[in-house]
């Protein structure tokens, strides 16, 4: 079972405990081998306060190393002295070179990089004379040959594995950079996710309002093409009854100020189920808008025509009900501003797109002085626009004064079911 222990964790431990262990054990073997080396008594005792030198030192080092930053002078010094203890304790005794060993091991983690193969070669010259055979200085041209090619296997291996802790070293920098920049790539992406469900949320709550102003716009436009218009037919019977003293015309005026009633209360109750036209419920949109344009004259007095071309196909009831108010708007206008004598009405299947167009002979108006359509108030020109466009459709007018009144509708031709 794992320990849970890094490996970095455990270099810090060996940084920390390893000197005193390699320490104690060149102790160990320099007093085991003092008699074969045959060390002097004042050699020995020099050997002795090198010894408490360098455990003094670790001490040292021991408190002050959570302190101070790796590399630091402080580190640099403590590398140096070190180095230096191990160097005239292999003086005496060759085995030091256990406890001169641990340079290399911490050479790149005391000295800066351009100081760390300089302190590795200082510890590989420690090292060769020490194993050259006669310990330091050589004693001889054949230890002192020895000496050199040691030395150069030291100063070889210490490259080599020195360029491996860079190559290693570099790599860890990079893994540490990448890490850093996905890490904050990743602060990043939950930043952006964060911002795009606020966005989210508030497009769904500009989607709802603005969904809530469609619908009000809608149904104004609904309330105003069915009853607001049947009520100003019923006043306009209403106000013929009060101007004849025929009572067989006054009775039709009521006939048809009653059936323009009882058709505004059936618009209201639709309106309140579906907002379905009622002229749909039962026929297509030519057969609805024939009605209408029957319906219209016989109210109007005003000659009207209704013409169909193309092949008859079942429409989308929003595609149908759509082309039905604006015929119903256009003749509305047209019954109320144009003082018109003939109208017709034509709707037109043509493949992929289904057009209406109301014409009248009335006087015609300037389109340029029309006010933009706000939404607000009638629902003239701007509100049948307003129709079209919720469906990706356009109506265009053509008039002028003196010229009559063309209105034409296109919209796209979207099959029931």
């Amino acid at each position: 079972m794992s320990s849970g222990v890094t490996v970095e964790q455990r270099w810090a431990q060996f940084h920390r405990y390893g000197p005193y262990t390699l320490l104690g054990i060149a102790v160990l073997m320099a007093a085991l081998s003092s008699g074969i080396i045959g060390m002097s008594r004042r050699e020995t005792q020099l050997t002795g306060l090198l010894v408490l030198a360098a455990l003094a030192l670790q001490l040292w080092w021991g408190r002050r190393e959570p302190d101070a930053p790796a590399t630091s002078r402080p580190a640099q010094g403590y590398y140096v002295m070190r180095t230096l203890i191990a160097f005239a304790l292999c003086w005496y005794n060759p085995f030091f070179s256990i406890y001169a060993i641990v340079g290399y091991f911490d050479a790149g983690h005391l000295l800066p990089r351009r100081l760390v193969r300089p302190g590795l070669l200082c510890t590989a010259v420690i090292m060769a004379g020490s194993q050259c055979g006669s310990g330091m200085p050589p004693a001889s041209p054949v230890n002192w040959a020895a000496f050199g090619a040691l030395f150069l296997l030291h100063a070889f291996l210490t490259l080599l594995f020195g360029n491996l802790s860079a190559r290693e070293e570099e790599r860890t920098r990079r893994q540490t950079a990448t890490i850093s920049e996905l890490e904050l790539a990743n602060t990043r992406l939950e930043q952006a996710l964060a911002e795009n469900a606020t966005l989210h949320a508030q497009l769904l709550l500009q989607a709802r309002e603005a969904g809530i102003a469609d619908e009000r716009r809608r149904l104004a436009a609904e309330i105003h093409d069915t009853i607001a218009q049947g009520l100003t037919g019923v006043i306009a019977q209403l106000q013929a009854v009060t101007s004849t003293a025929d009572p067989a015309a006054a009775r039709e005026h009521l006939d048809r100020a009653a059936g323009l009633a009882r058709h505004s209360l059936g618009e209201a109750r639709r309106s309140v189920r579906n907002l379905v036209p009622a002229a749909l419920e039962h026929d297509d949109l030519p057969g609805a808008l024939g009605r209408t344009v029957t319906g219209w004259s016989e109210r109007t007095g005003v000659r009207a025509d209704f013409t169909v071309t193309g092949t008859v196909e079942p429409l989308h009831d929003e595609v149908g009900a759509t082309l039905l108010r604006i015929a119903e708007e256009a003749l509305s206008n047209a019954a109320r501003h144009a003082g018109a004598s003939r109208a017709g009405v034509t709707l037109s299947y043509m493949g992929d797109e289904i057009t209406l167009d109301i014409r009248d002979d009335g006087c015609g108006f300037d389109p340029a002085g029309i006010p933009p359509y706000s939404g607000r108030g009638g629902f003239g020109l701007g509100g049948m626009r307003a129709r079209a466009e919720r469906i990706a459709g356009t109506v265009t007018v053509e008039t002028g004064p003196g010229l009559g009144t063309a209105v034409s509708a296109r919209v796209p031709l979207v099959r029931l079911g």
